[in-house]
């Protein structure tokens, strides 16, 4: 029997999942949580050490008998986090990460050094947002000059997971996406982008070589004996933790799509061709399998839920009866749950707002449906300029943390009026990886069959888990939707400063 593993290295845990695919099953999973330092000024930052020490303590939980039958693995990782390297490949400093908002008056010179945000857009096919990595090179300049000085290699945290695996410094055009300074459209660095990002010297030496989808690379010998795996396994290039979602859920062929309920929260769709929109309402990013992801990016989701349960004392796991002892919209409460600044809508230096309270509504539960309800309603805020561009979708494929919750699908499924469906494998990151591991080893040994052909013989939904619009709470969620939209146009310009 052969195995494929994905590694999902996110922002509040490091995930490794085995899958046997011959039984269609995984067979192992493993997680290990991941501490994140916050400031005051927006930053939020991660050891690239503590990803390392996770990803062996959850190979160390994995029966050896499984892990001798791993050939191949992938991985995924949260994207635009920056992790500087120098020539020994040593890290330089702490990585920054997606949620890092102190860079964004960075994000701003470098928009204004190439003529704003439009000409970005033509440039690259992406303005450079919150949390980008284009923003994190002249934060570091300026801030920690000795790591800068040092600085050899720019790599994302799935770059350098997968530095530490094989020993080579590469990228691949998904997760490339994310930095600012891929043009989507030719999938080539964009030389201007770069000029603006820093004019002192040529960023793109220290950029690695992008790899193709479906390359493979050797595993180092010595990672491969501290993670207890064969000699013999084969990394595959794995990519951003949406792209490997995208993979995970089937959202790999023409009109799929796919949200994702996690710590931020995510709407994409497969494309065949560069999908960009002049206003930069979506990120265009590329996939991980040669093709595009247009996608929606919000920087609160399940983490306005968890705090809101921290705050009352309860378990996220309670929250479901909470929520249903609970009208649609929370009796009039409304949140804008931008806990970490925001991207959609763009409000990086956002804070959080709760409106519309009285004596009927300030109870735990109304404040936790408050909370889900406006972690909803930014992805619908989303999701409408797809409808807007003409973009149209039959159902939705649910993963995440989130999509464990029935009331949570319920709410998807009512706010969005569509369909809502989960795999029956969970942890659609890792998964994913783990299937385009399958994919690229198999296209070495000779098979020509594509990822959709592979996703459509592993990704199999869970029936008991789907859900369908109910009429008359769709209704009552419209109205509460309008009412998140009159508060978001009403604080805007506040937020903006």
């Amino acid at each position: 029997m052969a195995f494929a593993a994905g590694i999902d290295a996110g922002t509040q845990s490091l995930k490794v999942v085995v899958y046997d695919p011959a039984a269609r099953a995984l067979v192992a999973t493993a997680s290990e949580p991941l501490d994140l330092t916050s400031g005051e000024d927006g930053s939020r930052e991660q050891d690239p050490a503590d990803w390392v020490r996770a990803m062996r303590a959850c190979f160390d939980r994995i029966d050896p008998a499984l892990r001798d039958q791993v050939v191949a693995l992938a991985v995924s990782g949260q994207q635009h986090g920056f992790v500087p390297v120098d020539a020994q490949g040593e890290v330089l400093a702490p990585a920054k990460l997606w949620c890092d908002t102190s860079t964004t008056g960075e994000c701003r010179r470098i928009m204004e050094g190439v003529g704003g945000a439009a000409r970005c857009i033509a440039l690259a096919g992406n303005p450079i947002l919150a949390g980008y990595t284009a923003s994190k090179l002249p934060w570091t300049k300026t801030h920690r000059p000795g790591a800068y000085a040092r600085l050899a290699t720019i790599l994302l945290p799935h770059d350098y997971l997968n530095f530490v695996l094989t020993g080579e410094r590469f990228c691949e055009y998904g997760d490339a996406s994310g930095t600012g300074w891929l043009d989507v459209r030719s999938r080539s660095w964009s030389k201007d982008m770069l000029r603006a990002t820093d004019p002192d010297r040529d960023l793109g030496e220290c950029l690695p070589p992008i790899a193709a989808p479906d390359a493979i690379f050797d595993i180092a010998p010595g990672i491969a004996a501290d993670l207890g795996l064969p000699a013999t396994v084969k990394v595959a290039v794995g990519g951003g933790d949406n792209m490997m979602a995208a993979i995970g859920t089937g959202c790999v062929e023409e009109g799929r799509m796919a949200m994702s309920l996690g710590t931020s929260g995510t709407l994409f769709a497969h494309s065949d061709t560069p999908v960009v929109d002049p206003q930069g309402r979506w990120a265009a990013f590329c996939s991980s399998t040669g093709g595009w992801l247009p996608l929606i990016c919000t920087m609160n989701c399940t983490v306005a839920t968890a705090q809101v349960a921290r705050l009352f004392g309860f378990d996220t796991r309670e929250g479901d009866a909470l929520v249903e002892a609970t009208p649609p919209g929370a009796d009039g409460l409304v949140m804008l749950p931008f806990l970490n600044g925001e991207r959609t809508p763009d409000l990086p230096l956002g804070k959080g707002v709760l409106a519309g309270l009285d004596g009927h509504n300030m109870t735990p539960g109304h404040f936790y449906r408050a909370a889900m309800e406006g972690a909803t309603y930014s992805l619908k805020y989303g999701f409408d300029a797809f409808a807007i561009a003409g973009m149209r979708f039959d159902r939705i494929v649910l993963t995440g943390g989130g999509s464990r919750s029935a009331a949570w699908r319920q709410m998807v499924a009512d706010v969005f009026g569509l369909p809502v469906d989960v795999p029956r494998q969970g942890e659609g990151a890792a998964f994913g990886a783990a299937l385009q591991a399958l994919w690229a080893v198999s296209r070495a040994a000779g098979d020509g069959a594509g990822i959709a052909d592979i996703t459509r013989a592993h990704v199999a939904i869970d029936p008991e888990m789907s859900t369908r619009p109910d009429p008359g709470r769709a209704a009552a969620y419209a109205d509460a939707y309008q009412r998140f939209l009159i508060h978001l146009d009403a604080i805007t310009p506040l937020q903006r400063g």
